[in-house]
């Protein structure tokens, strides 16, 4: 049995990587022979295998043939006359087409080493036009590697802006785009992802509701940067720096698909965008089968992130409002990813970028005062249904002035 160590597991151990699992190829051997040797068939459209005690997974070496468009329409061939070198061929990087046999040798075919040291994610062979996700991994490879210095090599930049005129593209379904965005989110440098989709023109194709962004001009006043698309890029770099939820960092995105459907005669203005832009955000999450708590939080930011920014302006029955629709009586820790959601968006701007942001603390504090105030503060008695809601409402308003007041205090002394 003639085994070898395959793909991320040999890469990142060449960039000094953590190596998170191992995945290995089998050459030479049939599922049969795999099954007698106690190892567990998982594969549907190919055969993988479960080591009986690693539970790692292990592929019999195949070779792939398209045959309809999509990302699933291809062939497979798997049996013991397939080489090594025939199932490398076959994947879509040089940096993910090494392996290295039982004693740590590296067999590099398609000098994918040397493509690390150069920092280039390059496409191993023509075939890589065949399958539009390969476009979505070098995007998200690119947004993982960023921070080292690698870019896309000019020969795939443009085998990518092929396959997009080709229409490859049009045939991903969205579950498969959201499990490339959902990880992408979770990468160290997720604006990247973004920028190369577009230098690529996919997208428009994409995420025509992130593409329809850039182009329109904001108020330099506030927004030095002025261009809304490079503005979104900025914040969710900020975001990335502020959480490493891929929920917080979604929101982020998010947030300003308003000011992509202002009507040009507006231009720079953007009033409204706030709510003119949950149509599209629900078209967006629709269209992928976004999960709920994506869905919720990046509603919540997108309406009231302009009012966290106002924070101080606004008044306490205003304030109080907000609180109850962001939810963050009953579940508190929202309210820190919606924070974080909108520091990452005052921060995302040209110099703005290691600005204090008060209103988050102004909002917490908000908040503890609010929970504080329950049914037992009452004073009136013989208050029944609505009206007990109306009373513990008041009371909270009344703690939220006095907050605002020492607020006010503070910044004057």
């Amino acid at each position: 049995m003639k085994k070898y160590l395959v793909g991320g597991a040999v890469r990142d151990r060449l960039l000094k990587f953590p190596v998170t699992e191992r995945d290995w190829v089998v050459v030479g051997e049939t599922p049969e022979a795999m099954t007698s040797r106690g190892y567990r068939s998982v594969g549907k459209d190919f055969p993988v295998f479960l080591h009986p005690d690693t539970y790692e997974e292990y592929a019999l070496a195949r070779t792939e043939r398209k045959i309809s468009p999509g990302y699933t329409g291809f062939s497979v061939h798997a049996s013991p006359d397939v080489t090594l070198e025939q199932d490398l061929m076959r994947r879509d990087l040089t940096i993910n087409a090494m392996a290295e046999d039982e004693s740590a040798n590296l067999i590099d075919p398609f000098n994918g080493q040397r493509d690390l040291d150069a920092r280039l994610l390059r496409h191993v062979s023509p075939a890589f036009s065949e399958d539009p996700v390969r476009i979505l991994r070098v995007a998200r490879f690119a947004a993982r590697y960023a921070h080292l210095g690698f870019k896309v090599a000019d020969e795939t930049q443009d085998l990518m802006k092929k396959m997009v005129v080709c229409g490859e593209v049009d045939a991903l379904v969205a579950e498969r785009v959201w499990i490339e965005l959902e990880k992408t989110l979770g990468e160290r440098s997720p604006w990247v992802f973004f920028q190369t989709l577009r230098d690529c023109n996919a997208l428009a194709c994409l995420f025509p509701e992130i593409e329809r962004l850039f182009g329109v001009p904001q108020p330099a006043r506030y927004h030095p940067e002025i261009d809304t698309g490079i503005h979104t890029l900025m914040v969710l770099e900020q975001a990335a720096k502020l959480s490493t939820k891929p929920v917080v960092r979604f929101a982020a995105l998010t947030h300003d698909l308003g000011k992509g459907l202002t009507p040009p005669e507006n231009w720079p203005s953007h009033r409204g965008h706030e709510k003119i832009g949950l149509e599209a955000l629900q078209g967006l999450c629709d269209r992928l089968k976004a999960p709920n708590a994506y869905r919720k939080l990046a509603e919540k930011v997108m309406r009231f992130h302009t009012h966290c920014h106002r924070a101080m302006e606004l008044k306490p029955a205003t304030l109080v409002d907000t609180l109850y629709q962001l939810d963050a009586l009953r579940q508190p820790e929202i309210l820190e990813d919606f924070l974080l959601a909108c520091k990452a968006d005052m921060q995302g701007r040209t110099g703005f970028e290691d600005r204090v942001y008060p209103q988050e603390k102004y909002f917490q504090d908000a908040q503890k005062a609010i929970i504080a105030i329950t049914v037992d503060n009452i004073q009136t008695p013989d208050l029944k249904g609505k009206e007990i809601g109306q009373e513990l409402r008041n009371l909270r308003i009344d703690s939220v002035r006095k907050l605002r007041r020492n607020h006010q205090c503070k910044k004057l002394s």
